[in-house]
């Protein structure tokens, strides 16, 4: 079996901004990257996004002129995923839906060399059910970096039923050598991090749909009161309305329990196509963002 120390190339599956992030990080690391998705202009858009971030970090004298250049050239993109062939370990980062993902790991299980661990970015989908789809359900697990990847240091590790311990311990091994602070959950609806998160962003909505406060009261109330960096419907709108709404979705599904119910105001604003800021509009509104 793969060794973390054996691990020298890292496939990632999606261009979005967890996928450009984690690659990101890993060619910041010293290994090789091959970051796929189904079109070159995600891939073109991921790159510059990458480009412009770690010239940022060389900006704030966080990394060196050689270090950005370093990190750029080891990142090779790829439209096809025959790509990940040779890599050492493969993550993948696309969207949040169960189907979507079983079918990718089925793909990803018939390329990829029996011992490479396949991991799951997912924020909230059973390991289990994504490994029992595969040939390898032991050499399955869960790796949900924390957005933005760059930046935040938490890295959740999620053994499915039958994940080996070995494959547990060979991630955790690489989040360390990623520079992260890896932490194991249980292979529950939510894992650690949403299972607590998303509850109190559903209150928050309930408290403005119920008009107990303001938009901005309610997050005022957190992030003075208790000391949050931010407010949790302004975080809302960070990480997505719809994804807050199908975390919570996943937790009421899951669990039974009608304290995880979606709030009304949370769905209705999905509904109306009010994402948060990726689409200028959610709890607050983003259009003058913009237009800047």
């Amino acid at each position: 079996m793969t060794r973390p120390d054996r691990i020298r190339s890292i496939g990632v599956v999606g261009a979005g901004q967890m996928g450009a992030g984690i690659a990101q990080v890993a060619a910041a690391s010293g290994l090789p990257v091959v970051l796929t998705d189904r079109e070159q202009r995600f891939l073109d858009r991921a790159l510059a996004g990458i480009e412009k971030s770690l010239t940022r970090l060389q900006e704030k004298g966080s990394i060196t002129a050689d270090a950005r250049g370093a990190a750029l050239a080891r990142i090779r993109t790829a439209a096809d995923l025959d790509a990940l062939a040779p890599c050492d370990f493969v993550v993948e980062a696309v969207n949040e839906n169960l189907d979507l993902k079983s079918g990718l790991f089925q793909s990803l299980d018939r390329l990829c060399r029996p011992d490479v661990i396949l991991a799951s970015n997912t924020s909230s989908l059973s390991i289990t059910r994504i490994g029992a789809v595969t040939r390898r359900p032991s050499r399955v697990i869960g790796m949900h970096f924390m957005n933005p990847v760059p930046i935040m240091q938490l890295v959740e590790i999620i053994p499915g039923q039958v994940t080996s311990t070995e494959t547990t311990e060979e991630t955790r091994a690489l989040a360390l050598r990623l520079g992260k602070t890896p932490v194991v959950s249980q292979d529950l609806p939510g894992f650690i991090s949403n299972r607590i998160l998303m509850p109190l962003i559903n209150e928050a909505a309930f408290a403005l749909y119920e008009g107990v406060g303001t938009r901005e009261d309610i997050d005022t109330v957190l992030t003075l009161g208790m000391r949050h960096p931010m407010g949790p419907l302004r975080l809302a709108d960070f990480i997505g309305l719809d994804t807050c709404l199908a975390i919570m979705d996943i937790l009421h599904q899951g669990f039974g329990d009608p304290k995880y119910r979606p709030c009304p105001l949370l769905r209705r604003l999905v509904d109306a196509g009010h994402l948060g800021r990726k689409s200028g509009r959610g709890f607050y509104d983003y259009t003058d963002e913009a237009k800047l």
